[in-house]
């Protein structure tokens, strides 16, 4: 028998707030993460915008120690560990003692690319015979599960300790892997999450691609324009975010509060045959994922009254909004409300699904729907599918019952989770 389970803690360190307080009024006000990156223009990016946490030394040692932060400059284990620390303490769960790890506590945090800069600085130093001087982190800091090993061992976890990386979808996808071995009865709790490096060297390539949008550089706020006519590609952005997932026994064994709790989801890809590449999605494997998300949740198509979608700013959203359509059979007035939060802090690559999840289930606590900003002219693709009205512009006051979220990632990789309402 499956077990029901449910969302206990919640952490994030996003371009646009750090710490749930903070982060939920950024939302709520439409206050953009987005800015100037003036070593961008240095560089002589195109795209001289980015959207990126803003840490400091005083807020770093209160997460790491003097011996952690020695030589650390992979900003993706800086910004998993804030959030996977603050998700942890905000579910009321303690650090396991020395002497023994917990054991049903386990981790899955995501990553995609990790430790840049430190591969950089590996790559000078090998080159000019300096190898000792690449410090005792170096592994550590480049390894993709670098930022799950950081999170086991400052909890203490004892169970499943890993590492997921489907492109844009990771996030989401590691909420339903937490998920699986949950229901599945393997673990009571799972601290599950993403996180995506900052800087030139993770952005560049989309810049060379030219998918990013470059007539924005000195009015960045108004760059990221999800399902707008006037669209013009996604802001590179970055963080983290990160949940406590926990078995429904638990949480109530313990009196913990409980944000939502998770009905189901589907992860699938679309193989990149038919209309679906590397870069862009298979409909049918889109549709698919959603459908059998709702399926497998035990809900029909209308119990859902709110979608977060992945929507990036760019050619895709129409399809997307499409894609829905078609998944759920309805339109119109009787499309769900949707949104799409990169407006406020871009596309934050590997770390987008767990930090547009946090941001999702804030709405349940907040009964309130966050905005679309930058939506003022939406794109005639899909007002031709679903009424203006279910794509809110600024912050409205609503209740989500049932909400789903999807990413969709580079590879035709696609993943949707079903989150429910909690009321018993």
């Amino acid at each position: 028998m499956r077990r029901r389970v449910v969302i206990t803690g919640m952490g994030v360190c996003a371009p646009n707030g750090i710490g749930l307080t903070d982060f939920a009024e950024a939302m709520a006000l439409g206050k953009s993460g987005i800015r100037f990156q003036p070593e961008l223009k240095e560089l002589g990016f195109g795209c001289q915008i980015a959207a990126k946490p803003e840490l400091n030394d005083e807020l770093l040692t209160q997460y790491f120690t003097p011996l952690q932060l020695r030589g650390l400059s992979a900003t993706g284990i800086m910004y998993g560990v804030i959030a996977g620390t603050d998700a942890w303490k905000d579910a009321g769960l303690t650090i396991a003692e020395k002497e023994q790890p917990n054991w049903d506590s386990g981790i899955i945090f995501g990553s995609g690319t990790l430790g840049v800069d430190k591969f950089r600085e590996a790559i000078y130093q090998i080159d000019d015979k300096n190898v000792r001087r690449l410090g005792s982190t170096s592994v550590i800091q480049t390894m993709a599960s670098g930022v799950s090993a950081y999170l086991g061992g400052i909890l203490g976890c004892g169970n499943q300790v890993t590492t997921n990386s489907s492109a844009c979808t990771t996030g989401t996808e590691g909420v339903l892997m937490g998920y699986e071995r949950i229901a599945s009865g393997q673990a009571e709790r799972m601290l599950v999450g993403s996180c995506s490096d900052s800087g030139p060297y993770v952005w560049a390539g989309f810049d060379a691609m030219r998918i990013l949008p470059r007539n924005y550089n000195e009015n960045p706020e108004e760059a990221s324009r999800p399902m707008s006519a006037s669209a013009a590609g996604f802001v590179p952005g970055s963080g983290a975010g990160a949940l406590v997932l926990e078995s429904l026994e638990s949480a109530q064994a313990r009196g913990a509060k409980i944000y939502a709790e998770i009905l189901g989801g589907s992860v699938n890809s679309g193989g990149q045959r038919g209309d679906g590449t590397m870069t862009a999605p298979n409909s049918e494997a889109v549709q698919r994922c959603i459908s059998q998300a709702v399926a497998h949740a035990g809900i029909q198509n209308n119990d859902i009254d709110t979608i977060n979608g992945h929507l990036t700013a760019t050619s895709k959203d129409g399809l997307e909004i499409a894609n829905w359509s078609a998944a759920l059979n309805r339109s119109g007035s009787d499309f769900p409300y949707i949104n799409s939060f990169k407006g406020l802090f871009g596309h934050c690559l590997s770390a987008a699904g767990s930090i547009e999840c946090v941001a999702a289930l804030l709405q349940f606590k907040k009964s309130q729907l966050f905005g679309n900003v930058n939506c003022t002219d939406i794109h005639p693709e899909i007002t031709e599918i679903i009424s203006p009205d279910r794509i809110p512009q600024k912050t409205i006051l609503h209740q989500p019952t049932i909400l789903a979220k999807a990413s969709f990632g580079f590879g035709d990789v696609n993943a949707c989770v079903i989150f429910k309402r909690f009321n018993d």
